[in-house]
């Protein structure tokens, strides 16, 4: 009797052995996309999906400083900027901008960046009449959701850094088309001396 009680033992574990191995679940094996792979199945071809308009990372939304939108409405774009202009709000838009914005816009805005010269379709200049007429929440927009070959920013940059690389374009702007009765009196003389 002994004998068929340790037979039907290693049977039982045998088969539950077998059961155990055929059961393993391996969610590592299931179809799915990886980071920035190719779908043929989204008409964009990309498999990383843009997040859903109006969504906020946990705990950002009330640690921003800023309004996060560049319109008070979905009509209208903000003409002024929300926050006061700063010489440290210029310092860190010029920083932000030249990680973010040089490679395709170039330091001066004039869109011919190290991306353009490889072959990346170029941005149109910052310094045209019509931007220079956008108002400033056309900026901050394009940066948050995108424009034509331009993705968006709205992952890399927090608004506060969107409205301070607005506010350096704008700057980018003015000493484009700066006359010398702009500059204040101090700095005038010295660049008559210059000469």
């Amino acid at each position: 009797m002994t004998g068929k009680v340790h037979r039907a033992t290693i049977y039982l574990g045998a088969i539950a052995l077998i059961s155990a191995c055929g059961c393993r679940q391996e969610m590592y094996d299931q179809p799915k996309y990886r980071p920035l792979q190719k779908s043929d199945f989204f008409a964009d071809q990309r498999a990383s999906r843009p997040l859903v308009e109006g969504t906020v990372a946990r705990g950002t939304l009330a640690s921003a400083p800023v309004p996060a939108a560049g319109a008070p409405s979905a009509e209208e774009l903000r003409t002024t900027m929300p926050v006061p202009l700063t010489r440290e709000l210029l310092a860190r838009g010029r920083q932000r901008f030249e990680i973010f914005c040089t490679p395709c816009h170039d330091r001066t805005g004039g869109g011919g960046g190290m991306v353009v010269r490889r072959g990346y379709r170029p941005p149109p200049s910052l310094h045209i009449e019509r931007l220079r007429d956008a108002p400033i929440g056309h900026f901050y927009d394009v940066i948050t959701r995108g424009l034509g070959a331009m993705p968006d920013y709205a992952q890399q940059i927090p608004p506060e850094d969107r409205w301070a690389i607005a506010a350096y374009v704008r700057a980018l702007q003015l000493s484009q088309r700066a006359a010398l009765a702009d500059v204040p009196e101090p700095e005038r003389r010295s660049l008559k001396e210059r000469k």
